[in-house]
């Protein structure tokens, strides 16, 4: 089902995205002209060039980067538009099949490009730094450097190109099962069948009965349909342990950290800081929390609940939009033009409907064109806090674009940036904003639980994965084991104030990050502690902290996060970096505590 037309009415018209910016239809010429134009141009560089790139001077090996990128860019914009109509209508038959025929197009259009990273990665390190002195080829010594750090885990050429090409037919549809199965989902509660969003939703509902009955049936359906999900998760940890094992990657991780291009180690310290902050964060908060709901424990389903003294009023549209863009505006109006450019075109999807992908996210789509970001507005203060960081994700991406496709995504790593520090510029403005000690206190309460949701809880997923992929390599996991698992990682990270039932053992399932991205989860929590100690660096800097924030923006993907984080006088490698952000964390509980 969809919105009710009550809520609609609290919170006004939702827009609706446009995609043709990119196509005007799935059967437009123009679409039909780029795939026919990708396909060309692919097979005539691979058999122009193919077994021929190191004998290619500097500036010839530039040109062919430079083609190589155009095609890319191509194929990222007729994946991303079936992509983007497939995320609003996962249910429709045609829809689906329309994506998944652009994917496996641009796989086997790709397939006709491998030769050159893979060439590229057989040319001698001081052959092609002799090589970059031509213009055409410096321009991309980033990229190169990216792909060159692959250069110990890469297979032979056939090997390669057999993985690229079953993808679609492996990973990739496991991915798309999962999908739509999610999207299948109807959650009754109360006489109405919900989507998993709107089931979600009532989590942080104000009546106690209606997030335990909700609870109560994401529990129950998520454990009917238990076995497909404990099936998709095996076979993709079973997929990803095949393939880490050929490529050499010593942990499950490891090829995560070397694809956000940060050290095993870094991780490592951030993990074990969050997960030994624990007590004076989580478990601390949490029974806070269930004394101030009245009790000594506090219900699993009651985790996200309103606090008492919170009116939980509902936000119409145009006034979140209002809060955000104005968060943004004092503190950047550079950063805000490029926001209001989202709600000034169709560059946003906003509210609940059938079908839909549930939860949020910014698509960059190609540098071409411009991002598109994804909400399920319903009205919540949450809501504006993801609209804040979607927009964040939209912004940023916008600015990268200039770097090219090859070197505009940025690494998970630094790509939650923005996103946290959008929050938390729309959160300080709205608490600067409010004059009332009790609502203050609230505030502040919803911030702790969204900080706790983005660093404790996302390392607490991380742990879960690592746990997970461990296992697997002894031997499938059953769905009793993997729900075991979870409650053990959720009862260590939430502390002993939180009870949960016995159907709580399913909701690993809902998450798709674990399906998606394998150990993507961390980047949240790299992301928040970094901002933490990047929004201290702000307040004290004065002068000249937007001009190097923009900057670091604009970078895209050309800098690591050392270099990114030299000018604020910020390093992730040193030991208390991580202590700093979780300290900000913990100093907002005790605030909290002083005021009990």
């Amino acid at each position: 089902m969809n919105q009710t037309s009550e809520t609609l009415a609290d919170i006004g018209d939702l827009p609706r995205w446009d995609l043709s910016d990119l196509y005007a239809g799935p059967e437009s010429e123009a679409l039909e002209r780029d795939l026919t134009d990708a396909r060309d141009r692919a097979r005539a560089l691979n058999e122009t060039h193919a077994g021929k790139v190191a004998a290619l001077d500097g500036a010839a090996l530039g040109q062919l980067v430079g083609d190589y990128e155009d095609v890319q860019e191509i194929l990222g914009r007729l994946t991303s538009y079936a992509y983007l109509r497939y995320c609003t209508n996962m249910e429709d038959p045609e829809t689906a099949q329309f994506s998944q025929n652009m994917s496996e197009a641009a796989t086997d259009i790709s397939s006709d490009l491998l030769f050159l990273t893979l060439e590229l990665n057989r040319i001698e390190d001081d052959d092609l730094k002799a090589r970059l002195d031509a213009a055409p080829l410096a321009r991309y010594r980033p990229w190169l450097r990216d792909v060159r750090a692959f250069r110990p885990h890469q297979l032979s050429d056939d090997l390669e190109r057999l993985l690229h090409e079953k993808q679609v037919s492996g990973r990739s549809a496991w991915m798309r099962l999962f999908d739509e199965t999610v999207a299948a989902l109807r959650f009754p509660v109360s006489g109405k069948n919900l989507t998993s969003a709107e089931v979600l939703n009532l989590l942080s509902d104000p009546d106690e009965s209606r997030r335990h009955a909700a609870a109560k049936s994401i529990g129950q359906v998520f454990g009917d349909n238990i076995r497909t999900f404990s099936l998709i998760t095996n076979t993709l940890a079973k997929d990803k342990e095949t393939e880490d094992k050929w490529r050499s990657f010593e942990r499950p991780i490891s090829s995560r950290n070397l694809s956000n291009h940060v050290e095993d180690e870094v991780v490592d310290a951030l993990v074990e800081a969050v997960k030994q902050s624990y007590p004076r964060l989580s478990h601390r908060y949490y029974k806070l929390k269930a004394r101030w709901l009245g009790g000594e424990k506090l219900n699993y389903w009651d985790r996200n609940a309103p606090l008492p003294e919170d009116d939980d009023r509902s936000i119409p549209w145009t006034e979140a939009v209002d809060l955000v863009l104005s968060s943004y505006r004092a503190f950047s109006p550079k950063l805000a033009d490029v926001g209001q450019r989202f709600f000034d075109n169709a560059w946003i999807d906003v509210p609940v409907a059938p079908g839909k992908a549930p939860g949020a996210f910014a698509h960059p789509t190609v540098p071409s064109a411009h991002p598109y970001l994804l909400l399920n507005y319903q009205g919540k203060t949450r809501d504006v806090m993801t609209l804040a960081h979607e927009l964040g994700h939209g912004v940023h991406q916008v600015l990268a674009g200039p770097q090219g496709a090859l070197m505009a995504d940025t690494p998970l790593t630094l790509a939650e940036t923005a996103s946290v520090f959008g929050e938390q510029l729309t959160f300080r403005a709205l608490l600067e904003a409010e004059e009332s000690p009790l609502r203050r206190r609230v505030m502040l309460a919803g911030k702790v639980e969204d900080m706790l949701n983005t660093v404790v809880r996302q390392v607490a997923f991380c742990d879960f994965e690592r746990q997970i992929h461990d296992q697997r390599r002894a031997g499938e996991l059953t769905p009793e084991r993997i729900g075991e698992i979870w409650l053990s990682i959720q009862g260590e990270s939430l502390g002993p104030a939180l009870h949960f039932d016995d159907e709580y053992r399913h909701f690993w399932a809902y998450i798709p990050h674990f399906i998606h991205s394998p150990f993507y989860v961390y980047a949240y929590a790299f992301g928040d502690c970094l901002v933490n100690a990047l929004y201290a660096v702000y307040q004290e800097a004065g002068d000249g902290f937007e001009a190097k924030y923009l900057d670091m923006l604009g970078a895209g993907g050309t800098l690591r996060h050392k270099e990114l984080l030299a000018p604020f006088g910020l390093d992730a490698g040193k030991a208390d970096f991580w202590s700093r952000g979780l300290d900000i964390v913990s100093g907002f509980v005790d605030q909290l505590e002083a005021e009990l």
